[in-house]
């Protein structure tokens, strides 16, 4: 194992754990602003969609900026960004500015799922290149879990202090990060797109443990045909794309689209009334039940990095799309049946539905979850995959908020269990 590669890798996915943070503490947050803000329903749905329209922006920008300013740089840029969004929610005295704060967060989670996994791919050797560009998502579901535990011991603030410190709690390590990302090494890809050929090789030869693999790296990171800085990328992959392009794109694209169509952020962000519907009433059990939906999910991505370069990515991903199908069905079912039966009754439902959750975020986070980020990073050519994985994080970010911005409505019209 290429140590020096593993500690850029966890450390340039810090701020995939800032943009799981923010995402997984607005599921508990919603509880408390709703109180103290007498926000309604749609309000509620709006405020936690409106993050993943706000995303779109950054991913199809982040692609651009990744590749003028380097990696490292966009990191800095989307901390300052995630600290901005940050003070804006926890100082926030109405809607307005909540959603505004919000908005900008968003932007800022588009550059972070567009950058931290180009990065972690390009600075990877190929034997160990699917266990590391997992990391990223690992380290967003790790912000998810931080998340849930902020969300169960600030709440036990006073009701006006609570979800601002949990809103807040973020822009400290934005602003550390901020400073501490230009002190990572440069993508070598990156530095060869630009011509810096020297400065790639001594990246590559600390990356690597041994010559050869730097050599090996180096082969990869700079074919002669791949020494520009992305110019014509958007007309080669939409204008005039030869058929690899348009397969890789179709691959690429493809899966991260899917990822969020599943359904994970339906249980994920209204956690908190998937559980009521199963007849969880207290809000303490309610975020201690995340907690335990969220230590599941990082346990099965654990287990996912480890077995994906042994695996491979589509034994792994056929199995995870085939546990998503199977526990979803049962948790519409459970659910079905408590709403017609009510969740006291001395039958086994209510626990079914628990376990469907539970099930459902295992399947999704073995497979669906970290396999995506690093499939579609490595599909995609060197000269179009910054870009390339922006525009299918941005894809994905259009399946997150439709997701987000219907559930609520959805399981009004349809029930929670149709939904």
């Amino acid at each position: 194992m290429d140590h020096y590669a593993v500690v850029c890798c966890i450390i340039g996915s810090f701020i995939s754990i800032i943009s799981g943070y923010v995402t997984g503490v607005m599921s508990g947050a919603m509880l408390f602003i709703q109180e103290d803000l007498k926000i309604s329903d749609e309000q509620v749905q709006l405020l936690t969609g409106i993050m993943n329209v706000s995303a779109i922006a950054g991913c199809l920008t982040a692609g651009h900026v990744s590749d003028y300013f380097g990696r490292r740089r966009t990191f800095s840029i989307a901390a300052c960004i995630f600290f901005i969004g940050s003070c804006l929610m926890s100082l926030a005295v109405s809607f307005r500015m909540l959603m505004a704060g919000r908005c900008v967060t968003g932007v800022a989670v588009g550059y972070a799922l567009s950058t931290a996994p180009v990065y972690a791919a390009e600075i990877s050797p190929a034997k160990t290149r699917g266990s590391l560009s997992s990391i990223p998502d690992i380290s967003i579901n790790l912000g998810i879990l931080i998340g849930y535990v902020a969300n169960y011991f600030l709440g036990r603030l006073p009701l006006a202090y609570s979800w601002r410190a949990m809103l807040g709690l973020s822009a400290l390590p934005s602003a550390v990060f901020a400073v501490g990302a230009v002190f990572l090494p440069e993508s070598p890809r990156w530095l060869v797109m630009h011509g810096r050929l020297d400065e790639a090789l001594d990246v590559l030869q600390q990356l690597c443990a041994t010559g050869d693999e730097a050599q090996v790296l180096w082969s990869e990171a700079a074919p002669p045909e791949e020494r520009c800085r992305g110019v014509g990328v958007w007309g080669e992959m939409f204008l005039h794309p030869t058929p690899p392009v348009r397969r890789m794109l179709v691959a690429g694209v493809g899966v991260l689209f899917v990822q969020h169509l599943s359904g994970i952020n339906g249980v994920q962000l209204y956690s908190a009334r998937v559980f009521k519907a199963v007849g969880i009433a207290s809000r303490n059990e309610i975020l201690a039940a995340n907690i335990g939906m969220g230590l599941v999910k990082t346990l099965f991505i654990l287990t996912a990095i480890l077995l994906v370069d042994r695996v491979g990515r589509r034994g792994l991903y056929l199995c995870s799309l085939a546990g998503v199908i199977v526990s979803l069905s049962c948790l519409g079912l459970s659910l079905t049946v408590i709403e017609h039966t009510g969740p006291n009754q001395d039958v086994p439902w209510p626990w079914a539905a628990i376990a469907s959750v539970f099930a459902f975020v295992a399947s999704f986070s073995i497979g669906l979850g970290p396999i995506t980020g690093a499939y579609s990073s490595e599909v995609i050519p060197l000269r179009l995959r910054a870009q390339g994985v922006g525009v299918g994080v941005a894809f994905n970010r259009v399946a997150n908020a439709i997701v987000a911005l219907t559930f609520i409505s959805l399981s009004d019209t349809i029930t929670m269990g149709g939904a």
